[in-house]
């Protein structure tokens, strides 16, 4: 059996869930991997075969996404071509998680194509959704990446084919504590408007991180640190709580964690509204945009909720090729053992 497993690199969770889920997957089958686009800060843990641009949104500085700048980047000729030019024709399953070249080849050459990703979790019925959800932002879960059938990822399981959030091996090996500091990462924030708040909330101490710096900075009551995978985790496994958007994975770590949880949705990201109210559900506090009375008033809150998450990587792929499998007719079972 041989599996094509495709994601985009505009986030974190995509790059952690496959850095979990590709390894196991090849205890069973031949994997070759696929990535488009380049926003994420972290890295993948094995080779890729096809890379793409593919696309990527661009973040503002005002906590939001710049459609301008998302627009202007994206080379559509390019994507159309690599759309016709990828084939297909050795991989028995494509494994999606939310990336568009794959899943648009994979319906264009009639290939089996499962869905593997948080957006597709936010297509069931089950799921609390925003009411204000345009035609448009429809639109794009469902033919950004299209896929007739495949797994989601949610805060919690709302569903049979909806699994609860991939965790990584270092945020599960982490011990919390608690220390005296707040974590924070708000990518779509300037440092300068970070800065700005949590300067003026000076009976608090954050650790802020950010791409824009290149080392870590003392200032006031913050610790401004460049983005690093493993000393974030550490932070926010030894906070207070944590301030971030309403992204899937830091939200969700730091739901694994227990911690304290002010989420703050990217403008402009109808996933992240989505997540930010399927979250407010299960009593989380949400605020719309950086505001020093909310986050004040949220810093003195004592009680909060807590999900229990357990390790659930191995489920996930025997799910996946169970189905696999029961898909198969008669013929294609005996090809594919010979």
């Amino acid at each position: 059996m041989k599996i094509l497993y495709a994601l985009q690199a505009t986030g974190n969770g995509h790059i952690t869930r496959a850095n979990e889920l590709v390894p196991i997957f090849k205890k069973h089958a031949k994997v070759d991997v696929l990535v488009s686009g380049t926003e994420s800060s972290l890295k993948l843990n094995f080779n890729v075969k096809y890379k793409f641009k593919g696309l990527s949104f661009v973040f503002g500085k005002r906590g939001g996404i710049s459609f301008f700048h998302t627009i202007r980047k994206v080379n559509f000729i390019r994507l159309f071509i690599d759309i016709w030019n990828l084939k297909l024709d050795d991989y028995d399953l494509i494994l999606t998680d939310f990336e568009p070249i794959s899943a648009w080849t994979a319906k264009l050459q009639n290939k089996k194509a499962f869905a593997l990703s948080h957006q597709y979790a936010l297509l069931n019925e089950n799921v609390p959704m925003i009411k204000k959800l345009s035609f448009i932002h429809k639109l794009i879960l469902k033919f950004y990446a299209p896929v007739k059938e495949g797994f989601g990822f949610h805060f919690t399981e709302y569903d049979k084919n909806i699994f609860f959030p991939i965790i990584s091996k270092n945020v599960r090996r982490l011990k919390p504590k608690i220390k005296d500091h707040y974590a924070i990462y708000l990518p779509a924030y300037s440092v300068k408007k970070l800065k700005k708040i949590f300067t003026k909330l000076n009976k608090f101490n954050f650790h802020i991180f950010s791409k824009e710096f290149k080392e870590r900075v003392l200032h006031k009551n913050l610790t401004l640190e460049p983005i690093n995978s493993k000393i974030f985790s550490v932070s926010m496994a030894t906070s207070l709580g944590i301030i971030c958007g309403a992204g899937f994975e830091t939200p969700a770590e730091a739901i694994y964690l227990k911690k304290k949880l002010l989420v703050i949705p990217m403008k402009n990201q109808f996933e992240q509204k989505c997540n930010a109210f399927a979250l407010e559900e299960l009593g989380y506090k949400v605020i719309p945009k950086l505001n020093k009375t909310k986050i004040e008033n949220w810093l003195k809150i004592k009680e909060y909720p807590t999900l229990n998450y357990k390790h659930n990587s191995f489920e996930v792929v025997e799910k996946v090729l169970l189905h696999y499998i029961k898909t198969l007719d008669r013929v294609e079972i005996l090809t594919q053992s010979n």
